[in-house]
């Protein structure tokens, strides 16, 4: 049974989908409380704005490193040699995996042992509003975290064979024992050495997230040897589809970089709540479009380049994650109250704290289907290998940001800078869905148009009776305590998604009954006809 699960092959992109959403919906509950444990015990003030700013640089460094060779090329090319009916012939790409495990890990061993020696200066340069208290306590903390970007570089890597496999259940895991290793250090680590049992959290985190996934590659018959060929054709090929990708990560790190440095010179403790209020929009985006669009990425790249497959299985994907994310977007606007102070609202995080956090994830749920359209976009042209238009375009949004953020900061404050985030997401998307579809022609809008006009509709009905249960709930809760706001954010939710699913049932959505019938021929599994098993793999 244990080997069963470790080696389960996933076909269905609903399926995979769905257990890589639920994977990062336990994960981002995690993440949650992990936020609410620290937000209780430091509120939104400078050790927390430490611990933030702190992680940013070795976030850097695996975004850059890691997450450039793997997003962009790795994948592809890795599913591209691996046979999974002749295991026999998957020496090339047990050698590639090799390759780019022992490639990688030098390149970051050498990278963080000089943020290591250079944290101070790299910290001051980035935190320009910290006192020089702050910034030696920023610097030892990254200095913890720089172990941090070599476990994770070997476990993504490890992830994007499993992905290649479509091996998604321990894949899916990893982010959840990744926050169980923070919330770990959170609740023992932290009593012993203070914000610094956070970065020792991180750490242990990062080692539970490679060492779940090493079972799994192992009986997928993967062997680490001791390669190290640069000038490996698969390596190269690797090395030319990541430079671009990471010229886009390194961008878009940059940007991360300007808005740490703008909320550092802001009211205290703004770094914390666009962080706190960042990880709960992330949530929605996260567990709907980034679980879509890692599910399907292998199958795009098997048709990339057959245009009705690739129009098909994009156009099928988006329908599916915008049936989730719009709703998803109007509970988080009308519901936003609740999710702060159920979530946060504990210890030293104050009234005032969640306003602030109300204001800013507000101005985030505006971007949802923006963002969440986004993974899916630069996946197909990634499957293509085309890394260099999600960079122009990545690069023009990030300016976008950067100067909305500047303004919209002064002037609004800490919720200025998730507004600037959601107007530069606007334009990402937007030239992205140009230029593709002036590349491969129509994306089937008139489909996809017709499939949110519903889903918008019966979002609309759901927020109005979420808002009608909230205000009722009211009268005979108490809302005051954690249990009170739980019952009225859950009541209001639950009832919410009753009128989603019933409104979408009534306007004949199409991804509501495919989805029933993806979960129906997974779970309650009756025998078909071949026809019918090929049309229902992949919705």
């Amino acid at each position: 049974m244990i080997k069963r699960l470790f080696a389960k092959k996933i076909d269905s992109v609903a399926i995979a989908a769905l257990l890589v959403g639920f994977s990062s919906f336990i994960s981002r509950l995690l993440g949650l409380l992990r936020d609410r444990i620290l937000a209780g015990q430091f509120g939104a003030g400078d050790e927390l704005d430490v611990y933030y700013a702190a992680f940013r640089v070795p976030d850097l460094l695996y975004n850059l490193l890691v997450l450039g060779a793997l997003s962009a090329g790795f994948i592809p090319l890795f599913s591209h040699l691996f046979k999974e009916e002749k295991k026999e012939n998957n020496s090339e790409a047990w050698r590639l995996a090799s390759n780019i495990i022992n490639i990688l890990f030098g390149g970051l061993l050498i990278v963080g042992i000089i943020g290591v020696v250079f944290a101070p200066q790299i910290i001051k340069l980035i935190t320009p509003g910290f006192s020089p208290e702050k910034i030696a306590l920023t610097a030892q903390l990254s200095r913890v975290m720089f172990l941090s970007p070599l476990l994770l570089g070997m476990s993504a890597v490890l992830g994007g064979m499993l992905q290649s496999a479509k091996r998604f259940f321990v894949y899916s895991l990893s982010p959840i024992f990744y926050n169980i290793g923070i919330i770990i250090g959170a609740l023992y680590f932290v009593p012993q050495m203070g914000v610094r049992g956070l970065a020792w959290g991180v750490v242990l985190g990062s080692f539970v997230h490679f060492a779940i996934q090493i079972p799994s590659i192992y009986l997928l018959g993967f062997r680490w040897r001791p390669y190290f060929e640069l000038k490996n054709k698969n390596v190269q090929d690797l090395f030319k589809m990541m430079v671009a990708r990471t010229m886009s990560l390194a961008i878009s790190q940059f940007d991360l970089l300007v808005t740490t440095a703008i909320a550092s010179v802001l009211v205290g403790g703004s770094l914390t709540i666009f962080n706190l209020a960042n990880n709960l929009q992330s949530f929605p985006v996260g567990v709907f479009g980034i679980s879509f669009a890692i599910a399907v990425f292998p199958t795009l790249s098997v048709y990339a380049f057959n245009r009705k497959k690739l129009i098909e299985q994009f156009s099928r994907t988006l329908r599916q994650t915008m049936f989730f994310i719009i709703p998803a977007s109007a509970l988080f606007i009308v519901l936003r109250a609740q999710l702060v102070r159920a979530s946060l609202g504990s210890g030293h995080f104050d009234w005032q704290d969640t306003i602030l956090t109300m204001d800013t994830l507000f101005m985030f749920a505006l971007s949802f289907f923006a963002q969440a359209t986004i993974p899916l976009l630069t996946r197909v042209f990634y499957a293509r290998h085309n890394s260099k238009t999600p960079f122009y375009v990545g690069l023009f949004s990030v300016a976008i940001d950067i100067v909305g953020a500047w303004f919209l900061g002064h002037w609004y404050g800490v919720s200025g800078l998730a507004l600037a985030f959601s107007i530069s997401s606007f334009f990402n998307m937007g030239f992205l869905w140009i230029i593709l579809r002036r590349e491969i022609g129509s994306l089937d809008e008139k489909r996809i148009f017709i499939s949110v006009a519903k889903f918008s509709l019966a979002a609309l009905a759901a927020t109005s009776a979420a808002q009608i249960i909230k205000i009722m709930a009211e009268h005979w809760i108490n809302t005051n305590t954690l249990l009170g706001i739980l019952t009225q954010g859950g009541l209001a939710g639950l009832g919410a998604l009753f009128v989603y699913v019933l409104s979408c049932y009534l306007l004949g959505s199409e991804e509501l009954f495919n989805f029933l019938q993806s979960i129906k021929n997974r779970f309650f599994y009756k025998k078909i006809s071949p026809e019918d098993q090929s049309e229902a793999r992949g919705i």
